[in-house]
């Protein structure tokens, strides 16, 4: 939340973003962004105006007020479902997947065949932060992290604005105590879930 109140550092990475669904000349190349439940699509709504394209937010069950499509999948612990209005992808778009954090993987898998399933076709994710964890699989943890996974397994480049390795490096040279004091909770935090 520090970087949503921050409206220039919000902007900036919206900006970043939204390079993303650009290519090289700067031409939008995506039709469709997809924001992801629960901080995705609050970066994604204002990537898609960036775009001039169109927004998709999938959201936990029951906070879409039109038909849905669900899917469902297991985490380590627990099971989550997500859902996506059932017209809003069309068969051909193009399709920008949009989050805060890559955490474990599957909601973007699982939202990755929702897309693919519709006809469209997703092209790529862009997340704020990699927090260079390891990805899920069948409810357990894996040997690569969650953005190998969508690079290597599912063929989609995953552009990140930062990683848990620059955030480190950033509280560590900050000259700040009180940042400096977040260092070792983040450090301990890549120790225990990162690869």
């Amino acid at each position: 939340t520090p970087l949503l109140a921050d409206p220039q550092t919000f902007a900036d990475v919206v900006a970043a973003m939204a390079d993303a669904g650009r290519d090289a000349t700067g031409a939008v190349v995506v039709d469709k962004v997809v924001g992801m439940e629960a901080r995705g699509f609050i970066f994604a709504a204002p990537v898609a105006l960036a775009l001039g394209a169109g927004f998709v937010p999938v959201r936990k069950p029951g906070k879409l007020p039109w038909r849905t499509d669900s899917v469902s999948y297991e985490l380590e612990y627990a099971s989550e479902t997500l859902e996506m209005h059932h017209d809003a992808l069309a068969s051909g778009d193009r399709v920008l997947i949009v989050d805060d954090v890559l955490s474990a993987g599957p909601s973007v898998r699982e939202s990755i065949a929702r897309i693919r399933a519709a006809g469209a076709e997703p092209c790529g994710v862009v997340i704020a932060l990699d927090r260079q964890e390891r990805s899920v699989e069948d409810g357990k943890d894996a040997p690569w992290s969650a953005v190998q996974f969508v690079t290597q397994r599912l063929g989609l480049p995953v552009v990140a604005i930062a990683t848990l390795n620059d955030l480190l490096q950033y509280l560590s040279a900050a000259g700040d105590p009180a940042l400096a004091a977040c260092a070792a909770p983040v450090q301990a935090y890549r120790e225990r879930y990162g690869v």
